[in-house]
């Protein structure tokens, strides 16, 4: 299969790169279609108010879980490649001080819960999903088969995990069974995961009995992850704050509302992370031999980021009063909600490619200052816009928040060169550009 040259990158690195994100992306598109299939009959199983429950619950547990991953994976891929003869020294230790962050966040999610816990929603499905940051630690997995260049053996995972758990939940629903059941099966999506990287981890000859942890390496990581730490605090909050403050201030039913716009809104947001992760072997080696070639990578990355969540969302903002067909009639009212969340899209498109070049140039604590003020913008405008427009003011409050977070950097001397780059994408004037040469 042939794959046509983009200008600025070398052809052959660029089709074996960009088959690996196409394999990544036929994986995830199949997971997606499924999952959402799936997540619309259980929200018309449950109803808004039991619906809101779960996902309260699930988002709430989600903040630390976030945090837990201590903001390693790029890092862990970046040591894989420039090291793959350290190849178990590095996932041990990544592994071990993930692994030690999940079971901490336990008790951590407790002690929060004391002081925070969401209205009606009992601690009992907060305890079950908080084992989320354990299972996840054997994620690390997945950044291995990333410096490789082999996702086809985690879009193996991914879609039997999938088809697993939409199986599991369909029984649940047809057998009508009750709401904790679908906390338990939230949790099951973790475990299946962790139990398939395991599989084909050990099928390729590989063994985690042989992984060590260094703590002089794990200083190092830190070292480096510290400021993304921090930024994952953040990012956590104005990811999921609308989520838990419309929760709060409007009752679970109007959570549960907003959960399922947010769910088709966020759903494709793992094509950001497939096409850096698939592509940061290659800007890392454009960084080390051609500056040139550096910058034209990274302008074309933020030209695709653009490309695909503009077209993504003018598809989703029209086709939305045609997917809450697929819902009871008391989801109706979301349909807005969605046609204005799916725009926030454009900005994590851009942001994740932002924060990949944040990495090869060793700004990461830039990014806690760019995420902090996302946060603090989200908290403010949810405080105002929830009380007067309900579940749409919190789709807004997001979309405006996202897109302060990711132009912030233009305010940075370092990164205003990357700022004016990203703006030129998004108003299509490098898309002109390539037109007007033809």
């Amino acid at each position: 299969m042939k794959f046509p040259a983009i200008k600025g990158f070398d052809h052959e690195a660029f089709n074996k790169y960009l088959k690996n994100t196409g394999m990544l992306m036929f994986g995830k598109i199949g997971s997606l279609v499924i999952k959402m299939l799936v997540s619309i009959q259980i929200a018309n199983h449950l109803g808004a108010f039991n619906n809101g429950i779960l996902n309260g619950a699930i988002v709430y547990v989600a903040l630390f879980a976030a945090v837990a991953s201590l903001g390693l994976d790029q890092f862990t891929v970046k040591e894989l490649h420039a090291y793959p003869e350290e190849r178990d020294r590095i996932l041990g230790t990544a592994f071990g001080m993930r692994l030690m962050a999940g079971l901490l966040c336990i008790p951590v999610i407790y002690l929060s819960w004391q002081f925070f816990g969401l209205e009606k929603t009992p601690y009992l499905y907060v305890l079950i999903l908080s084992f989320t940051g354990f299972f996840q630690s054997f994620n690390i997995i997945d950044s291995y088969f990333q410096s490789e260049v082999q996702s086809k053996y985690i879009m193996q995972v991914q879609i039997t995990a999938t088809l697993l758990a939409a199986g599991i939940k369909l029984v649940l629903i047809f057998s009508n069974c009750a709401l904790v059941w679908f906390v338990y099966a939230s949790i099951f999506d973790f475990i299946s995961l962790a139990l398939g990287y395991l599989a084909v981890y050990n099928r390729k000859g590989r063994s985690v009995g042989q992984w060590k942890f260094d703590l002089r390496l794990a200083r190092k990581l830190i070292s480096f992850s510290w400021p993304l730490i921090i930024s994952g605090i953040m990012v956590s909050l104005y990811m999921y704050i609308d989520q838990l403050m419309l929760h709060e201030m409007s009752g679970p039913a109007a959570q549960g509302l907003y959960s399922t716009a947010v769910a088709f809104s966020s759903a494709w947001y793992f094509v950001p992370t497939i096409i850096v992760s698939s592509l940061f072997p290659a800007i890392l080696n454009a960084r080390r031999d051609d500056p040139e070639r550096y910058q034209k990578r990274l302008q074309n990355l933020y030209d695709i980021m653009v490309w695909f969540s503009i077209l993504f969302a003018l598809v989703v903002t029209i086709a939305a009063p045609l997917i809450y067909k697929l819902f009871k009639p008391e989801y109706a009212s979301a349909a807005p909600i969605l046609a204005v969340h799916v725009w926030s899209g454009i900005f994590v498109f851009l942001g994740t490619a932002n924060t990949q070049y944040m990495i090869a140039e060793n700004l990461n604590k830039i990014t806690f200052i760019r995420t902090t003020v996302g946060a603090i913008v989200n908290i403010l405008l949810n405080l105002w816009l929830i009380p007067v427009m309900g579940p749409l003011g919190a789709a807004v409050a997001t979309l405006i928040s996202y897109f302060v977070s990711t132009f912030f950097v233009v305010f940075i001397p370092q990164l205003r060169r990357q700022a004016l780059m990203m703006l030129k994408s998004l108003f299509l004037i490098t898309l002109f550009q390539k037109i007007r040469k033809r």
